[in-house]
């Protein structure tokens, strides 16, 4: 096994998934080690080292290593590789100008450059460390003498960054990844390693797998040894199959759903019994011994503070008086048309009551009546807050109703709304509510003032949201706020048929005509699928994008669409420990983000298209988004970037599109709801890619969105209690 110490010196790649980086060995090192002929590179996953590297760390490395002769300009020198290493360690340099240097240009030590760190060793010396250890007035005072009250806080708060280095590295050392370290800590602090030695299983909660723990514990030798049976392993075992099925979309579940689950983790039936009963740390859930069922607290929470919230502003109702009828009608007589009986009553429940909701299908006039009730509302003095799940369905909701509207990523980093002399009455319009899950409505209520009115628009036919619950149809189910549902399609001159057809499929009908007005379907065998969509998606100048059920077959058609539409278009280039990669994204690709990153103005589904692949430094290249902003490709955007001629549904929930392909393949999670779905994505075209006898055998079967637990319609319905 070799050892080698090094000060880092450069830094030349680093990502989600790969971090490399080297540096010069240590005097510490023997005489032959520091003879300067060789250099020491780290390869590895970010999450299994203890701190992202920095210029000027001292590090500890452990493993097996590649000596390779490299060449650097006229010289020749050893580069010992160290991948995947078997142990690394991080340290603050100890004294001097390394140390000097290393505060200078470590980012963690804001502020400080090169000639304020070497005043403050000159003044400190010896003392450096054991000054900074522990804040306190007569450091401070001392400090003072060369530093800003600015650079002093700086200055602890990157020494305390550094401090934390004993538990990452004990951490580490341990194979716990990074990820998880940083939230234990966070929760945990400098009792992170004595709690996690009380009750290793505790790393569950905090993003490690069941199985990693299993694995890696014998090698800890803790005593007492934890057995199979432990309380403390079954309890985690439960948390952990009550948190997969959070993830199935449910937000309680029942004994019969987590035995499967428990009978994968555990590998022993007899050890399932005992998990229901095991009794360490059951603050993770709730169980109703009346139901049976078992809440994760942190959901139940949620559902109850949205439940209340509701209906206290259900509560309050008459509120349409003279000054909102006056406003009423001057609003519907701007419009150019008659409203229907319906839609007069959709818009007077919305002024009438302090929370309502319009629901319906596509083409039954939702539009309509949100822009009508937001004209009046606007008349009689509120603030119009409005906004939608995706960039892409904020601007098309601002065309509709000419507000300003922003997505709620970008409302939820605001201030809270809450009155003011400035603008005492608001409203919150929340479009495509359908999509919304139970976490996302418990931050919205949360960030308002209770005083804050709520309008919700949606379809709660549609595909259940991608977290947990489903909040627009539990309320409508519930009955106990008021809800208007738009049901009347009009047929006009023109129309593009998309309504109807929608509404047939929503209803569990096979259309009668398959291919009619904007929609076209195209007969064809699961193994032509990708192939027609690459071909119809060149046969329009009209916007438009693939929708397909999995990853696989999305990235299927992307590769033939790219290599269609754009053969020779050039590639984004990056540097990485001085060779060039690329990533066979091209300038002119259509493009899909798929994580957040809303600093960057980026969230998963956000879409855009490669203008740029001339980069500078670190930055690559840029990408134009579909709202009119730009994004410049760093590291970190470049690892949630994808090819975006086609995404999977879910990427494109809240968005519509002028033309949509429909890939459809019949697989688990292709229903009636996902076909509903993906035709309402349209506005003028669809096509419609697959077999007859699947798109038949999908409409007539029941969508699987009603199987979704969901706790929220029982506390609306009996109000709010949680029993």
């Amino acid at each position: 096994m070799n050892v080698d110490q090094f000060r880092v010196t450069s830094i030349p790649f680093t990502s989600s998934l790969l971090v490399i980086f080297s540096g010069v060995p240590l005097k510490k090192n023997s005489s032959k080690q520091h003879s300067g002929k060789y250099y020491v590179t780290i390869k590895a996953d970010p999450e299994f080292i203890p701190v992202q590297p920095a210029i000027g760390q001292h590090w500890d490395v452990k493993g097996e290593r590649v000596v390779e002769d490299v060449e650097i300009g006229d010289y020749i020198m050893q580069q010992y590789t160290y991948s995947s290493p078997e142990y690394v360690q991080c340290s603050l340099p100890d004294t001097g100008e390394q140390l000097i240097r290393f505060i200078a240009s470590e980012k963690a030590f804001k502020g400080i450059g090169e000639s304020k760190a070497r005043a403050l060793w000159e003044l400190l010396g010896k003392d450096f460390h054991s000054t900074l250890s522990v804040d306190t007035p007569e450091a401070r005072k001392r400090l003072r003498e060369v530093l800003s009250e600015e650079s002093i806080e700086a200055l602890f708060a990157g020494y305390a960054k550094y401090t934390i280095l004993g538990h990452t590295n004990w951490m580490s050392s341990r194979k716990i990844p990074a990820s998880v370290q940083q939230r234990l800590l966070r929760h945990h602090g400098e009792k992170s390693i004595e709690a996690i030695k009380e009750n290793p299983f505790l790393l569950v909660g905090f993003g490690m797998s069941f199985k990693d723990i299993d694995s890696i514990l014998p090698a800890w030798e803790l005593t007492p040894e934890i057995e199979r049976s432990d309380d403390r392993r079954l309890s985690a075992a439960l948390e952990l199959a009550i948190r997969k099925e959070i993830e199935k979309g449910h937000t309680y579940t029942d004994q019969k759903n987590l035995r499967a689950h428990l009978i994968k983790l555990l590998k022993d039936k007899n050890l399932v019994g005992q998990a229901f009963s095991a009794g360490h740390d059951q603050v993770q859930f709730i169980r109703n011994h009346d139901s049976g069922a078992y809440h994760p607290t942190a959901q139940y929470l949620m559902e109850i503070v949205v439940a209340r919230r509701l209906l206290w502003l259900a509560s309050q109702k008459d509120l349409f008086d003279c000054d909102a009828d006056e406003a009423l009608k001057i609003a519907i007589g701007e419009l150019p048309y008659d409203l229907t009986g319906k839609q007069l009553e959709a818009v007077s429940s919305c002024l009438d009551n302090a929370v309502s909701c319009i629901t319906g299908g596509a083409g039954t006039g939702k539009t309509t009546v949100l822009r009508t009730a937001l004209r009046a509302y606007s008349r009689v003095g509120f603030t119009i807050h409005a906004v939608a799940l995706s960039g892409r369905a904020a601007m098309r909701l601002h065309e509709s109703i000419g507000f300003i509207t922003m997505t709620i990523a970008a409302l939820l980093r605001n201030d809270p709304i809450e009155p003011d002399l400035a603008q005492p009455l608001n409203l919150l319009v929340i479009d495509e509510a359908s999509m919304i899950d139970l976490p996302t409505m418990y931050r919205l209520v949360t960030h308002i003032d209770p005083s804050v009115r709520i309008i919700f628009s949606g379809d709660p036919y549609q595909l259940p949201p991608i977290g947990c619950g489903k909040v627009l149809s539990d309320i409508v189910k519930s009955e106990s706020i008021a809800n208007t549902t738009l049901d009347i399609v009009k047929r006009q001159e023109g129309s593009t048929g998309i309504p109807e057809y929608s509404k047939s499929v929503k209803e569990g009908r096979v259309p009668e005509e398959l291919s009619t007005g904007g929609i076209h379907f195209h007969h064809v065998g699961k193994e032509g699928i990708a192939r027609l969509c690459c071909e119809l998606y060149q046969t329009s100048s009209l916007e438009g994008r693939v929708m397909a059920p999995t990853k696989a077959l999305v990235r299927e058609i992307n590769d033939l669409i790219q290599k269609d539409v754009n053969p020779s278009g050039q590639r984004l280039l990056f540097t990485m420990n001085g060779e060039q990669f690329y990533l066979d994204l091209r300038l002119g690709d259509a493009i899909l983000f798929t994580k957040n990153q809303y600093d960057k103005g980026i969230q998963n589904g956000s879409l855009g298209v490669m203008t740029s692949v001339n980069g500078h430094g670190d930055k690559y290249g840029e990408v134009t988004l579909d709202t009119g902003e730009t994004v410049e490709i760093n590291q970190a955007v470049l690892d949630c970037m994808e090819l975006g001629y086609a995404i999977t549904l879910h990427k494109a929930q809240g968005s519509q599109f002028p033309r949509i392909i429909i890939a459809l393949q019949k697989g688990r999670i292709v229903d009636r709801a996902w076909l509903y779905t993906a035709i309402t994505r349209a506005e003028s075209e669809v096509h419609i890619v697959g077999s007859e006898e699947d798109f038949r055998a999908i409409i007539e079967s029941p969508g699987s969105a009603d199987y979704r637990n969901s706790f929220l319609e029982d506390l609306l319905r009996r109000g709010g209690s949680q029993g």
